[in-house]
């Protein structure tokens, strides 16, 4: 195993102190005595030989001199940490420039190791994760899926109880998988209950914790600075929101109202039923009807009013209507159709590259503090955030859809200034599309039909059941799925020469939730993205398929909750490739809406557009690992693989002549639609 394999030791069962063995007993990290910490330094001697007698594998560390670690003074070991707080953020990007100042491996794992059993549990996870991902010498190490880390964020706590007794009690061989009930949150009678198999969907809650892994709004510049990441913000944001709603449409439920009257009651009310492993204090709950206040936190330095709220929000409109944003020094910045989503992005996150924190403020972070600290606003009854206050739990409660919804809708605003595509932006001239469908994998399947279902999964929970048993310990969950299909698009290439294109993918509702047809200027922003890639045409009739596990959008279940542990790793250096850090993406088992039992048709719309518009001039190996999800999550260490705006060609309103989706695709024949009907079977299915 390499050395900076070693490093994966130090992310298992978080809460523990490093000296236990990880592995199931098999590894053993061998600590100086002075890495002890004071409660078990007198006794070191007694701790290694208890301990590390029937190891397989020894991680030795070496001496080094100790960091200062008072960056993080006031975090509590065993207390809570979120990104969305100034004062841990700021903890969060020292630690991370202290991991990657590192000379190499071998020191990153000594100080890594000091680190570990002196700071808050979540910050040093977090930190590593995002060290790890960004140096050169440990960028192929994998990350752990967090759900086997802490799952005290994704699980319903009543199975610890139980998973800790079969382990405990049954021998391996014998273990029974434990079932995590779905829906345990709330009961029908409340009609947000028929969105929890999304909002509280693991694999959606993982994809939202490890796109902030890969872009992390504070540290070192190298690490903070990619490209278009700002809009990478809005666009995987947006997307997000645009999935919530058409699935709301499928459950008969309207619109997402989004949050833009800050003073009146939140009618939404949310009970997590979830506790933090590390404290056992469960995440507090929020009852319907409550009003956000100011927020003074003595706990962790946390100070902002709704009224700045306010003020963030309409100077971040004024710069809109302005079409610049001032930087510290008074300079504008203007807001283009290339650059200004990028910058606004920045903006209204407010990521380190904010061009001016102190005018524009810290919108979309603090918003999150002020709904996350609703219930105990100046820290007065001890309670700690709800989950909006963490991006491991935040997407579980309906508020994050409407807070999302006005922030989208402020990026929307400066998209809707924009002109609109021309033709020559739009078309592909030789090139046309005679049509698109869909096609189920099973034989003898109609035509344009998919399938959703439920589906029952098994992931091991054993790492993250700190002073738990050895061994595996396998929790099930149910969450949708869909019949694996193809997209069937027909493209003739009449210019007389093989040309490359870029094909793209989407679909949208055709109707609202009460069966009104949507105008065209209101579906626009129900786009989801299902697909892009790279094509090559042949003169004449050209045939592409592309499988929907072929999606540049989503990644495959495997990925989503992966295996932890050095033992874990493959050997094969095939295997590694496809094993390497590939955790952002969109979970593929949501890659197609609900749908009803009835059906629920969408337009399904395809179109080829001018490779040479499109194409980024970088050196990209197309086979290369991790490179599936771009649509999402860009490329690793790579410019984004499209130069066009994200969410073209329906990022930007149209003339006002254009009022269906026909009027919009017939002047270019270079675009097709379909209609395609989703339809729901009310069954689960175990996974084989």
């Amino acid at each position: 195993m390499s050395d900076a394999n070693n490093l994966l030791a130090l992310l298992q069962r978080p809460l523990e102190p490093t000296f236990l063995p990880k592995d199931d007993g098999k590894t053993v990290i061998d600590l100086p005595d002075d890495f002890l910490t004071d409660r078990y330094r007198p006794i070191g001697a007694e701790l290694q030989s208890r301990f590390s007698n029937d190891a397989e594998q020894r991680i030795p560390v070496r001496q080094v001199t100790t960091p200062d670690l008072s960056f993080a003074n006031g975090i509590d070991r065993r207390g809570s940490f979120s990104l969305f707080i100034p004062k841990h953020r700021d903890a969060a990007a020292a630690l991370i420039n202290l991991f990657i100042q590192q000379p190499d491996v071998a020191t990153l794992m000594s100080v890594a190791t000091y680190c570990r059993d002196r700071l808050n549990a979540v910050l040093f996870q977090y930190a590593l994760a995002v060290a790890v991902q960004h140096r050169e010498d440990t960028k192929n190490v994998n990350i752990p899926s967090i759900v086997s880390l802490f799952p005290d964020q994704f699980v319903d706590p009543a199975v610890f109880p139980k998973l800790r007794e079969e382990g405990s009690v049954v021998q391996q061989e014998n273990r029974m998988v434990i079932d995590i009930p779905p829906n345990y949150t709330a009961s029908d009678r409340e009609d947000e209950q028929r969105m929890a198999f999304f909002r509280e969907d693991i694999g959606v809650n993982m994809h939202h914790w490890h796109w902030h892994l890969v872009y992390p709004g504070d540290g070192p510049d190298a690490v903070v600075r990619k490209d278009r990441r700002g809009e990478l913000f809005y666009y995987m944001h947006s997307q997000l929101i645009a999935r919530y709603n058409i699935d709301r449409f499928c459950a008969k439920l309207k619109k997402v109202r989004h949050l833009t009257n800050l003073r009146e009651p939140i009618v939404e009310g949310y009970f997590p039923k979830m506790i933090r492993s590390s404290n056992n204090r469960s995440y507090p709950a929020r009852a319907a009807n409550i009003m956000l206040q100011d927020i003074d936190r003595i706990d962790n330095g946390t100070i902002v009013s709704v009224n700045d709220l306010e003020r963030w929000r309409d100077r971040i409109h004024e710069a809109i209507d302005q079409g610049f944003v001032l930087d510290t020094a008074g300079n504008r910045i203007p807001l283009d159709e290339e650059r200004g989503i990028d910058i606004l992005g920045d903006v209204v996150e407010a990521s380190s590259l904010t061009p001016n924190r102190q005018l524009y403020g810290s919108l979309h972070n603090m918003g999150h503090n002020v709904i996350s600290y609703i219930h105990d606003p100046d820290y007065r009854y001890l309670e700690d955030y709800g989950v909006m206050g963490d991006v491991t739990t935040a997407m579980r409660d309906p508020i994050f859809y409407r807070w999302h919804g006005m922030i989208d809708g402020i990026f929307r605003r400066h998209k809707e200034l924009l002109t609109p595509y021309n033709a020559q932006q739009l078309g592909n001239p030789g090139v046309t599309v005679s049509s698109v469908g869909v096609q189920l994998s099973r034989p003898n399947t109609p035509a344009n039909v998919l399938l959703t279902f439920w589906q029952r999964s098994q992931v091991d929970l054993a790492a993250g059941l700190d002073f738990g048993p050895q061994g595996n310990v396998f929790a099930s969950f149910t969450h949708l799925q869909h019949a694996p299909f193809s997209f069937r698009v027909e493209v003739n290439n009449d210019s007389g020469a093989v040309r490359k294109g870029t094909l793209r993918i989407w679909i949208a509702p055709k109707v609202d939730e009460r069966g009104t047809a949507l105008t065209f200027r209101e579906q626009r922003l129900y786009f989801v993205e299902m697909d892009t890639s790279t094509v090559t045409l042949n003169p004449g009739m050209n045939t592409i398929v592309r499988r929907s596990d072929q999606s540049s959008v989503t990644i495959p279940y495997e990925r989503t909750f992966r295996a932890i542990g050095t033992k874990s790793t493959p050997s094969n250096t095939d295997d590694l490739a496809q094993f390497r850090f590939c955790g952002c993406g969109w979970p593929q088992h949501m890659l197609v809406p609900k749908g009803s039992p009835e059906g629920v048709q969408f337009d399904l719309f395809a179109m080829v557009s001018d490779f040479e518009a499109d194409s980024v001039v970088q050196d990209v190996d197309p086979n290369a690992p991790c490179n599936d999800s771009h649509s999402f999550c860009g490329l690793r260490d790579k410019k984004y693989p499209d130069r066009r705006s994200m969410g073209y060609p329906f990022d930007r309103r149209t003339e006002d002549t254009v009022r269906t989706l026909a009027d919009f695709v017939t002047p270019n024949a270079n675009m097709k639609t379909a209609t395609v009907q989703v339809k729901f079977n009310n069954t689960v299915i175990a996974r084989t």
